[in-house]
């Protein structure tokens, strides 16, 4: 692989003082030698702006944030990064890349997730150049590489997560930190052969697609209600079994198995029921 080379250039200024030097003595030359008819003279300018000319058309402008790279028939010569005017051999072709921060938004793709549901998925990735030997040599457009690799790594990572989890299992909507560092990794590792950093990349748009969208959602509302209910009885359980143990601790009464078995039923239909439960006054003794 051809890693960059960095090379500075010569200060362009004080080459465009010598190059503005080089073409006043030109002109000079030919006015002094069609007044005097010197031939010498007029060939020496000729000369001297033609020389000032081939030494002015290696001056090139370096913004910042931006790099030019170097050729020599075809050959890679280095890269100027430092801002400014600078200079290079004329005989140099130099292409203009840019250093700095971009972003784009990849289309909306459908895919398949873990559990084989079509949805709908888009990503925001945030990138640049730090090679640009390798953005400029190793891939044909480094612009398109970017955005075909990019949505190549996002349909990865869709199948490998499922839309949504109600455990703690890892999901695309559910861990959107982490499955946004994956798809930086997922995007860097496609990148890096040209010379390209993955800054950032967080998912857009997630959503199921459209054909089964009204399907997914009930089944997204029953899994919600079944993880709902299986909290709520959790909870009901251990404190059914708190206040057994403090009533048994605390010596208030004593109950026996039945009655215990009795009190954790009515307990679980008091915590667990979706409605307010209608307490009913015993007056009369537990036990018949």
């Amino acid at each position: 692989m051809i890693r960059e080379r960095q090379r500075e250039g010569l200060n362009g200024v004080v080459v465009l003082g010598i190059g503005l030097v080089v073409v006043l003595l030109g002109v000079a030359l030919l006015v002094l030698g069609a007044r005097q008819g010197h031939g010498a003279w007029i060939v020496g300018g000729v000369g001297l702006l033609i020389s000032a000319l081939f030494l002015l058309t290696g001056l090139v402008m370096v913004a910042p944030n931006e790099a030019r790279v170097l050729q020599l028939f075809g050959d890679y010569v280095g890269t100027i990064r430092r801002p400014g005017l600078r200079w290079a051999n004329p005989l140099y072709t130099k292409h203009k890349v840019s250093l700095r921060i971009r972003n784009f938004e990849s289309a909306r793709l459908k895919v398949n997730d873990l559990d084989g549901n079509p949805i709908e998925i888009a990503a925001v990735v945030v990138w640049r150049v730090v090679d640009t030997a390798e953005a400029v040599f190793e891939v044909d457009d480094y612009n398109n590489y970017v955005h075909v690799q990019s949505e190549s790594a996002l349909r990865n990572l869709a199948t490998s997560y499922t839309y949504d989890s109600h455990d703690d299992q890892e999901s695309l909507r559910g861990t959107t930190a982490k499955i946004a560092d994956h798809l930086k990794r997922e995007i860097q590792d496609r990148l890096s052969r040209a010379g390209v950093e993955a800054i950032e990349a967080r998912i857009s748009h997630l959503a199921y697609a459209p054909e089964i969208a009204a399907a997914m959602l009930q089944r997204q509302q029953a899994g919600a209600i079944i993880a709902a209910r299986s909290r709520i009885v959790e909870g009901a359980v251990g404190m059914v079994e708190m206040a057994l143990e403090m009533l048994s601790a605390k010596k208030v009464v004593e109950l026996d198995e039945e009655r215990k078995a009795q009190m954790f039923s009515n307990l679980l239909v008091v915590l667990c029921g979706e409605r307010g439960t209608q307490p009913v006054v015993n007056a009369g003794t537990l036990y018949p």
